[in-house]
């Protein structure tokens, strides 16, 4: 039977098989292979760039810089953030929460033992932090919900973000979709991996629907910054204007 790929014009309405009832060690084998993707990828590039841009110095900070990563999924992206704190000594407090229970025990297991990582299993619109968070960032999350929880998300973000927040995901393209259909394959990478690489670039999203997106949660165009980055990726940034500090 011939081969149908998606129309690229419009999101796909599939389903992702790591959505999906799974063994502990199942959803374990893939995180690990999804976070291999994530480096031969250099996925985890844009965030780290972004977070230089705040120019974030330790003097500046009464507390530890506070960062929730929401979807945090194998806690990859957190460990990156949290080298990247060490070498510029910069205090950090890190949370990752996600939806699946599993998946918290797995980033903790997968993190050394001297890692200060708080990994909680919520539902984050039902998530109330402790403490006041600083950056809410994600990655790879967006694209498993529907545009309304999206506007949703973008709002959480917008209340509770006090210094800014960023969306790392990919963008909806052909050749990104063909491209990993086959390389994942070659790599033999986890069967879920190989499934879910391609419908996951045909699940998200364009700039202009991005722009709509953030339309709807209130957001001008003024108010965020649309990037597009090699291979595949495309992030949503905001900083939020901080109070001048008043002269000595």
């Amino acid at each position: 039977m011939p081969y149908n790929a998606p129309d690229f014009r419009h999101r796909a309405q599939l389903t992702e098989m790591m959505d999906e009832p799974c063994s502990r060690e199942q959803l374990r084998a893939c995180l690990r292979d999804l976070a291999l993707t994530n480096r031969l990828t250099m996925a985890y590039r844009p965030l780290l760039r972004w977070l230089d841009t705040l120019k974030i110095t330790q003097p500046r900070l009464a507390d530890p810089l506070h960062i929730l990563d929401v979807g945090c999924g194998y806690g990859d992206s957190l460990r990156r953030i949290e080298r990247w704190a060490k070498r510029r000594g910069i205090a950090v407090g890190l949370t990752g929460i996600d939806l699946n229970p599993d998946a918290t025990v797995i980033a903790a297991d997968a993190s050394p033992a001297e890692s200060a990582i708080q990994w909680v299993s919520a539902n984050v619109f039902d998530y109330t932090p402790r403490q006041p968070i600083d950056l809410v960032v994600s990655s790879l999350f967006t694209h498993h919900l529907d545009e309304d929880d999206i506007v949703r998300f973008l709002r959480w973000m917008e209340r509770h973000a006090q210094i800014g927040w960023f969306i790392n995901d990919l963008s909806r393209a052909p050749f990104p979709y063909h491209f990993f259909r086959i390389f994942s394959k070659l790599a033999r990478l986890h069967p879920f991996v190989q499934h879910d690489g391609p419908v996951s670039i045909a699940r998200a999203f364009r700039p202009a629907e991005w722009r709509d997106l953030c339309a709807a949660a209130g957001l001008g165009l003024q108010d965020v910054q649309i990037q597009s980055f090699k291979p595949a990726r495309l992030c949503v940034a905001r900083r939020k204007p901080q109070a001048k500090e008043e002269p000595q």
